[in-house]
């Protein structure tokens, strides 16, 4: 009986998380349509923007490079949402911020 109680207290969580961690997973086209308005500096396809990295004193590595490419989702979410160096913080949904990472993914080459 307690171990019947038991499964029928994990069974919600279980499907609760299940239920977040699918939407959590980034659609690329959503990501792709959110990553319009990012274009403008890096470019619609990631390649970076050379007057702008020229204007700012950067180097825009393309989202397709090995580098960017192996950085993990995590690593990318917190540039987006907090910034990194010359760029400004974005202000995105987690789902939006995982669209956008999906979308970052396809660049692979």
């Amino acid at each position: 009986m307690r171990s019947r109680l038991l499964s029928w207290a994990v069974l919600p969580a279980l499907i609760l998380s299940l239920w977040v961690m699918a939407a959590e997973k980034g659609d690329a086209a959503r990501g792709k349509q959110v990553f319009k308005r990012c274009a403008p500096c890096h470019g619609e396809s990631g390649e970076g923007n050379e007057a702008i990295a020229k204007a700012f004193g950067v180097a825009m590595k393309p989202f397709s490079s090995k580098e960017v490419q192996a950085l993990d989702d995590a690593h990318l979410k917190k540039g987006i949402i907090e910034g990194r160096g010359k760029m400004r913080p974005v202000k995105l949904s987690d789902q939006e911020a995982a669209d956008v990472i999906a979308f970052l993914r396809t660049l692979k080459k």
